[in-house]
C-alpha cells in the first residue's frame, strides 16, 4: 500500500495511507496527488493533504464564512487558489458573483474530475467560459489584480501553506504587498481572508508571520481557528471596527449561505487567537 509523508513541523511527519491512487502528476507548479484515504478521497499537494472528503466542509466554512460575515456587502467575490472550488460554491450560495483565479490549470480540472467535492467537470466548463454566478480565470493571482478594475466585498487567498522553498512561486502572495494589492481592489467595507496556516507551537511560523502582516496592513484584523480542523484564517478590514466578531455573529441569521459546521458560539470561540499569536509582538 503506497504511502505520503506529510511533514507537519520540525522533524515531524505525518503518513497517509492512500487505498487507491486516483491520480499522480506533476503539473507545471505542483506534484498532485489524489487518492481514497481513510478520510475519503484526499487531495496531496507536494506532499501536503489540502483537503479531504471527510473534512473539506469545515474548512472551507471555517475559510470562508468569517470573511462573509464581517463585510458590509456581498455582491462580488474573488478567489485566488482554492483549486477544488468549494470556496466559489460558498460565496455563490451567499449570493456573490465569484472571480476564481487560479494559476494551476491542470490541478483545477483534476479536483473537477476526481474530486466527489466542488465543481464537477459539467460545472469547471460552464464557469471557465462564465455563467451569472461564477467566472473561472487561469491566471496568476498577482497579475490579475495588478490588471482587475473590479472592485471586491471580499478577496479570500486560499493556498499552500506558506514555506521556506525559494522556488515556490505561491510565497509571494503570502507577501504584505500581495495583501496591499488585495486591500486595494476592495469595495467599502471590504474584507481580505486569508488561509494562516497552523496555531500549533510545532507549525505556527506562517500564522505568526501573517497576523504581523495583517495588522500592519488593516485596521481591524479578525482571527478565526476551526475548532474541527487544525487550520487557522485571518480577515482583515480597512478601518478600525470596535466590536467585529458581533457584527459577525449579529449578521449569521441573515447569511444566505447556511453553514453546517459553526453558528454563534462557534465565532465566539473561535476568533480567540491563540496566547503565542496574541503576545508575539511584545517583548
Amino acid at each position: 500500500m503506497p504511502n505520503i509523508a506529510e511533514p507537519v513541523g520540525a522533524g515531524l511527519t505525518r503518513v497517509w495511507e492512500l487505498d487507491e491512487v486516483l491520480l499522480d502528476t506533476r503539473t507545471a507548479y505542483q506534484h498532485l496527488v489524489i487518492a481514497r484515504t481513510a478520510q475519503g478521497v484526499s487531495l496531496f499537494c507536494d506532499d501536503e493533504r489540502q483537503s479531504t472528503e471527510a473534512s473539506q466542509l469545515v474548512y472551507h466554512e471555517a475559510l470562508m464564512v468569517p470573511p462573509l460575515l464581517l463585510a458590509d456587502g456581498r455582491e462580488r467575490v474573488l478567489v485566488v487558489g482554492s483549486s477544488e472550488g468549494v470556496a466559489t460554491q460558498i460565496a455563490v450560495a451567499a449570493g456573490a458573483f465569484v472571480d476564481h483565479v487560479d494559476i494551476d490549470t491542470e490541478a483545477v480540472r483534476a479536483c473537477a474530475t476526481h474530486l466527489p467535492y466542488g465543481y464537477s467537470p459539467a460545472e469547471l466548463t460552464a464557469a471557465e467560459s462564465g455563467t451569472d454566478t461564477e467566472r473561472v480565470w487561469y491566471q496568476d493571482g498577482w497579475s490579475f489584480l495588478a490588471e482587475t478594475e473590479n472592485r471586491y466585498d471580499v478577496v479570500v487567498i486560499d493556498l499552500p501553506d506558506e514555506n521556506t522553498d525559494p522556488d515556490a512561486q505561491h510565497n509571494r502572495l503570502y507577501s504584505t504587498d500581495f495583501l496591499r494589492q488585495c486591500a486595494r481592489v476592495l469595495a467599502p467595507g471590504g474584507v481580505v481572508c486569508c488561509q494562516a496556516g497552523c496555531p500549533t507551537l510545532w507549525r505556527n511560523e506562517t500564522l505568526l508571520a501573517l497576523y504581523r502582516r495583517f495588522t500592519e496592513v488593516f485596521g481591524t484584523t479578525v482571527y478565526f481557528g476551526s475548532d474541527e480542523h487544525e487550520w487557522a484564517f485571518l480577515s482583515g478590514r480597512a478601518e478600525v471596527l470596535p466590536e467585529p466578531v458581533a457584527t459577525m455573529t449579529a449578521r449569521l441569521e441573515n447569511l444566505a449561505y447556511r453553514p453546517s459546521s459553526l453558528d454563534e458560539e462557534t465565532l465566539r470561540g473561535g476568533t480567540v487567537p491563540p496566547y503565542s499569536v496574541r503576545h508575539s509582538g511584545r517583548s
